[in-house]
């Protein structure tokens, strides 16, 4: 926004003398545009740390899956005798795909509790155990000779993914100045997507995806949990947290002043200040308190149905048969490894261009565009998997169906409800949310793992009407209830929900009954109203 738009609109809400908020205005503006080394590395540490391994635990058994069910079967045999029964084969390889999303699950569960008692940071770097811990297992599972070890560290890394999906995305979206807060906030998903990338790599037959290679692969996901371990120390907690839910001033003070390179962050920390008075009455909300919070209730239902919509439009199905769907559209079986990991590159190129423009086009845009895109895509492929048969061309079509679907997904579906989550609710409510939208993310994604065998069997290619459908219901829930959050403070989002909420949250001192409810700010914080326009 620029800096005339800033002061116009500051004059138009508050009344100031124009030569008071120019001068504020401009030095706002200094900080919020300024993206500082702190901020980026504590961004990247984060990520590479935790967001990667998500991506990478959620590829990593794709490739290699032929020699692990060899070893399964191998292992079998030398305990008892015999060979493995089929059913049993099966159902050992299910339980180690999974366990993984179920671990998600578990891992959402402890949200909540951890970054209230152990701050963003700090449950960050007690997650490593959750990645350390497994990596050492699934690396000596071979010399062990025991499957049970790989089945157990899926848990496990599961549990990982589950803290990181959801913790990374708060911690940022807690560091970010609110014009950066967008594109940071899709860096997590982007690293989740380089690292199902790598992972589509590493399994490559000539790589590690061989007899012998797969137990370093899967020991490989301990690497960026020891690089966050020794790193993410030197940086910034979320200030955020520091100053609401700890009261240490002067070390959110101190915090702020390393994350945006400005030595005077006054007006942000007054608007932390209104926040954390506006929310008082509220506390710290737990799930059960934030069902039944009523200025929430919409925020509550766009976070559940979005984490829906993102897993139960297919994506899923796209990521975990992918060699499948390549082989029944008629490719050799040599040449998917390779479609796959060009699958996985167009992924994380699309993720980098949502960065770019998610702060231009908005949040909203973006998922109705991606949702959209993935529902034309999904009826498309259903249309070229039914005829793919009569003609040689077609089964082509339906790998180009998957790339527009997997683009898709990328600029809107996969990144943006981490970053609306964290946008739509404050301090007091954000740890309980992100639990909910967490456990409805992990829940589906199982669901849809151990439901798309079947559906696929029984189905065939009208499987993916159903994923359309989902879609199309997710982009019109979108359309109509889900505000524009981009470059708004987090006070002025609750706002935005305040009308379809019919209830006007809490501002600092109660207000009186037929009252806005708007609170009226006196003294310094004038000035933040000034340029904020709070």
């Amino acid at each position: 926004m620029a800096g005339e738009e800033v002061i116009e609109k500051a004059r138009e809400k508050k009344g100031r003398k124009g030569k008071e908020c120019m001068s504020a205005a401009h030095m706002m503006l200094h900080v919020l545009q300024k993206l500082t080394l702190v901020l980026a590395l504590a961004t990247l540490v984060s990520t590479f740390g935790s967001s990667f391994q998500y991506g990478y635990n959620v590829a990593v058994v794709n490739s290699p899956a032929p020699f692990m069910q060899q070893f399964y079967n191998q292992t079998y045999l030398d305990r008892y005798g015999k060979p493995i029964a089929d059913s049993l084969l099966i159902l050992l390889w299910s339980l180690s795909v999974s366990m993984f999303p179920l671990g998600g699950f578990v891992g959402s569960l402890m949200v909540a509790p951890l970054v209230n008692k152990l701050g963003r940071k700090g449950t960050l770097m007690f997650n490593n155990i959750f990645s350390i811990v497994p990596a050492v297992m699934m690396g000596v599972s071979e010399v062990a000779r025991s499957f049970e070890i790989i089945i157990i560290a899926r848990i496990l890394v599961g549990i990982c993914a589950g803290l990181s999906s959801n913790v990374v995305p708060m911690y940022l979206g807690e560091l970010s100045p609110k014009n950066l807060r967008g594109a940071i906030g899709i860096v997590p998903q982007l690293f989740i997507t380089v690292g199902i990338l790598t992972a589509q790599v590493f399994g490559l037959r000539h790589l590690l995806g061989t007899n012998t290679g797969w137990p370093i692969m899967l020991a490989l996901t301990g690497i960026p949990a020891i690089v966050e371990l020794l790193m993410l120390p030197f940086f910034p907690e979320s200030p955020r947290y520091m100053l609401i839910q700890k009261g240490d001033v002067e070390k959110a003070r101190r915090d702020l002043q390393r994350l945006r390179g400005w030595d005077d962050v006054d007006e942000e920390l007054t608007e932390m200040r209104l926040e954390d008075e506006s929310e008082q009455a509220e506390e710290r909300l737990s799930v059960l308190n934030l069902f039944s919070f009523h200025s929430l209730r919409w925020q509550l239902v766009s976070v559940i149905v979005m984490n829906m919509g993102q897993q139960l439009s297919g994506v899923n199905a796209i990521y975990y048969y992918a060699d499948s769907i390549y082989a029944s559209a008629g490719l050799e079986e040599n040449n998917i490894q390779y479609v796959t990991v060009g699958t996985g590159a167009v992924n994380v190129f699309m993720t980098v261009a949502a960065v770019f423009i998610v702060e231009a086009s908005g949040r909203k845009l973006l998922l109705l565009c991606g949702f959209g895109t993935c529902c034309g895509a999904c009826i498309l492929l259903t249309v070229t998997l039914t005829f793919q048969n009569t003609m040689e061309w077609i089964p082509y079509l339906s790998i180009i169906c998957i790339i527009v679907y997997v683009i898709g997904h990328a600029i809107g579906p996969s990144p943006i409800p981490y970053v609306i989550t964290t946008e739509i609710f404050r301090q007091a409510s954000r740890p309980a949310a992100f639990m909910v939208g967490g456990s409805v993310h992990w829940l589906c994604n199982f669901t849809v793992g151990l439901v798309f065998p079947f559906m696929e069997k029984g189905l065939g290619p009208n499987s993916f009407i159903i994923f359309a459908f989902i879609c199309l219901l997710t982009l019109i829930y979108i359309w109509a209830i889900v505000p524009e959050t981009k470059n708004k403070t987090f006070l002025e989002i609750s706002h935005l929900f305040d009308e379809r909420n019919k209830a006007h949250l809490q501002r600092g001192d109660q207000a009186e009954p037929g009252d806005s409810g708007e609170l009226q700010p006196t003294g310094k914080e004038q000035e933040a109203v000034c340029v904020t326009g709070l």
